[in-house]
């Protein structure tokens, strides 16, 4: 489940890359579909690192490897740091980041308590 959901994550932003590629493969023109501003070629392609790092956390979540655990909890805070400026879109990143992170430190330290009585 942790790792289906990192995976969706990391599928939406490498989608918004995909989805630009012909754009920029056929030279179409911007008001002919897209009424809004396009963004810029480096944060799609900023995008497209970040979904790309989100899905090798999620397959090495799903190989239960610890170090997938520490990738995608890295990447999971700062898309909390971050979803701020990106809104509206950024409501998705929270909904998404945030409870693959309460899922997975969860799962890592289950019902362990921080001072033992």
């Amino acid at each position: 489940m942790l790792a289906a959901i990192i995976a969706v994550h990391g599928m939406i932003e490498v989608g918004g890359f995909l989805s630009m590629l012909p754009i920029w493969l056929f030279g179409m023109e911007q008001s002919a579909f897209m009424p809004y501003e396009m963004p810029s070629v480096a944060f799609v392609v900023a995008g497209l690192f970040w979904g790309m790092m989100r899905l090798i956390g999620a397959v090495a979540l799903w190989k239960n490897l610890k170090w997938g655990l520490a990738l995608s909890v890295v990447n999971c805070v700062i898309a909390l740091a971050l979803m701020m400026s990106l809104l509206p879109f950024g409501i998705m990143d929270g909904v998404l980041a945030g409870s693959a992170l309460i899922l997975m430190l969860s799962a890592h330290f289950g019902t362990e308590k921080i001072v033992e009585e």
